[in-house]
């Protein structure tokens, strides 16, 4: 007789307990060993006694360094001082030599303009009659007989941005010559007028104009050629008459014409000079040295203005005046 065989199991319940302990085996095991970083596990096996000093020696370092960047700190803090104190007194020292140097050029000044000393000539002695006493004949070498002043600016470009204010004082120096005059006029080198509205008049005088004056040279600028040539002769031309006093003040920096004789011989014909006498008007100049740099020669047109004003000054009554400083 054949024996009947038993169902095939997939799995019995002894097998799956076999399984489940091993498992609960493996999960004891990964509880038991620790795992981590192998470096970590490395440091923390290490002395603790050794780790207190390392980081004893790491905090002594910290606490050097500390004390070494406050001492650059206060060393550091300490020269600021010491510059802060040499600045205040570099400028102190700045602003004495200006001083100084602003005192000495005024002297200078008023040295050349005594040095410059003119007196009025016969024929306008003559003019005058012998009860009249001269009042301020003289005022720093520079006549001051004129009842009518004219100053003939050269308005280039090089005067503006060198000298222009420099040209606002010497026009307030020379007015101061004159309490009160009869008359002023304005031009440029070229022969244009500052206030047109006066073209061909006399401007009356007062402190309010003479103000007005130096605040509109502010924004005057019109067109030069650098000669004197063309605003003299305006000058002469449209405001001589035979009872009026006048004196032209010619300010510049350089000469740019061809031809200095050129110029003393047209201005010499216009107003009758013969050797500072029988002139109509009197002729001033004022040099500003625009061209002139500290360890270098002058420009040549500067040179040939100097020569230029000297020249017309001589010829015509008037004094020539070059300033050493702007």
């Amino acid at each position: 007789m054949r024996k009947q065989r038993r169902p095939w199991q997939e799995a019995s319940l002894s097998f799956l307990d076999v399984i489940s302990c091993g498992f609960g085996a493996i999960i004891l095991l990964l509880i038991i060993v620790r795992i981590s970083d192998p470096t970590a596990i490395e440091e923390q096996e290490i002395n603790p006694q050794d780790r207190i000093k390392t980081m004893q020696t790491q905090l002594f370092k910290m606490r050097s360094d500390r004390a070494q960047l406050q001492d650059k700190y206060a060393t550091r803090q300490q020269r600021l001082i010491q510059l802060k104190k040499q600045i205040i007194d570099l400028e102190k020292k700045a602003n004495r030599l200006r001083a100084e140097s602003k005192l000495s050029s005024n002297s200078q000044e008023k040295q050349q303009l005594q040095l410059a000393l003119q007196v009025l000539t016969e024929e306008m002695e003559r003019l005058q009659s012998p009860e009249f006493k001269p009042k301020n004949q003289l005022i720093g070498g520079i006549p001051a007989d004129s009842e009518y002043i004219i100053f003939v600016i050269d308005s280039s470009g090089s005067m503006q941005v060198g000298a222009w204010e420099k040209v606002k004082l010497e026009m307030l120096t020379i007015l101061d010559i004159y309490p009160q005059v009869k008359g002023l006029q304005i031009l440029n080198d070229m022969g244009k007028y500052m206030f047109p509205a006066h073209r061909g008049q006399w401007i009356p005088d007062s402190s309010e104009m003479r103000n007005n004056i130096i605040t509109q040279l502010e924004n005057w600028a019109p067109f030069s050629n650098s000669s004197p040539v063309e605003g003299i002769s305006a000058a002469i031309k449209t405001f001589y008459s035979p009872d009026r006093k006048i004196s032209i003040y010619t300010l510049g920096d350089d000469f740019q014409g061809r031809s200095i004789r050129s110029v003393i011989k047209i201005v010499d014909e216009l107003n009758g000079a013969n050797g500072g006498s029988e002139r109509l008007v009197r002729i001033h100049g004022i040099g500003f040295p625009v061209h002139f740099s500290r360890g270098r020669a002058p420009s040549n047109a500067a040179i040939k203005f100097a020569a230029l004003m000297r020249e017309l000054s001589y010829n015509n009554g008037g004094t020539f005046i070059g300033l050493n400083s702007l």
